[in-house]
């Protein structure tokens, strides 16, 4: 089996595009630009937790990165930097050749594939790798750590914090999808055709909403992303902001598993926003120009920090008991 320095410089080093010194030192050097704060963000992803033994390697090498750089989007912060941290624990892929589920495993042709779809994410959002660590772990799940940095002009990041009372609330994209795909995996629905390709994508492959993000920097007084669940994740930009919010949803599914993943089914890395009810044109024109739907979901009410209620087309309050994941519930 490859050494720990054999396994970093096959799969994991490359020449860094924005660093002085990447993967291959003590530590890395980076030269961040004038007139900008660093933005910094950490994520770990647990076999059993968060993927599947069996998940497919390029996909899961994807999504390590992508969901950190989701963090970035919704600080509105354009993503340069990552480190990885890999404890990889005895599976079935062990040996080689590298059994058929392609299990989490120090083995090469499972490497291999994992940091294709890395650097295949890093690729398209311009992102350099640089630096980490890897360890053979010796019982338990294999776990991936990232460590994302990134850039954002002096005072202009996207807080938590910023919502004001009588603000819209907006989201991207079409939540839930991630959390259909999972139940179809998990034998809990059946999902087919378009549908289902859709789920698996959301589910396996994110897509960080960057641009969104950048753009959202001169509309929005407030951000997060909806990893853990919309409304789990609306609470929480809710109580840093000190309010409270009413959510009218059009085209919100009917009761049943697509209402719960649609409202608490987490994984979506989908931005949700506030913004001034003036700017809803502009919000409308910035989607049309990113093919991207934003839909004004609900607005900032006075009430207790952090609470919010779901009504139907009839005024009928339908506010679920069920927010959202926690790692720790």
């Amino acid at each position: 089996m490859a050494s720990e320095f054999d396994l970093i410089e096959q799969y994991f080093t490359r020449r860094p595009r924005h660093a002085e010194l990447g993967v291959g030192d003590d530590a890395a050097i980076v030269r961040s630009s004038p007139d900008h704060e660093l933005v910094i963000s950490t994520d770990l992803l647990v076999e059993g937790t968060h993927f599947f033994s069996d998940v497919e390697p390029e996909s899961l090498g994807w999504k390590v990165l992508a969901v950190n750089l989701s963090d970035m989007a919704a600080m509105g912060a354009t993503p340069r930097w990552a480190t990885l941290g890999c404890v990889l624990c005895p599976g079935l892929g062990d040996g080689d050749p590298p059994a058929p589920t392609g299990a989490p495993s120090s083995s090469g042709s499972w490497l291999e594939q994992f940091s294709r779809g890395f650097f295949a994410c890093a690729d398209h959002y311009d992102v350099d790798l640089i630096g980490g660590d890897t360890t053979r772990g010796r019982s338990g799940a294999t776990t991936f750590s990232v460590t994302i940095i990134g850039e954002v002009p002096h005072g202009v990041a996207l807080l938590r914090g910023g919502a004001q009372v009588g603000d819209d609330i907006w989201v991207s994209g079409t939540p839930g999808r991630a959390a259909l795909g999972l139940a179809h995996l998990q034998s809990r629905t059946e999902l087919n055709g378009a549908h289902l390709a859709h789920c698996l994508t959301a589910l396996q492959r994110p897509t960080p909403r960057i641009e969104l993000g950048l753009a959202l920097r001169k509309v929005a007084t407030s951000a997060i992303d909806i990893s853990d669940g919309l409304l789990a994740d609306l609470g929480h930009l809710l109580k840093a902001s000190g309010a409270s919010a009413k959510l009218q949803i059009a085209g919100l599914p009917d009761a049943g598993l697509a209402r719960d993943a649609y409202l608490s089914g987490g994984d979506d890395y989908e931005l949700l926003f506030t913004s001034p009810p003036a700017l809803a044109s502009e919000i409308v024109a910035l989607g049309q120009s990113l093919e991207l739907p934003l839909q004004r979901i609900g607005a900032v009410c006075h009430g207790q920090p952090g609470t919010l209620s779901v009504f139907d087309q009839h005024a009928a309050n339908i506010t679920p008991k069920r927010r959202g994941f926690d790692h720790f519930s």
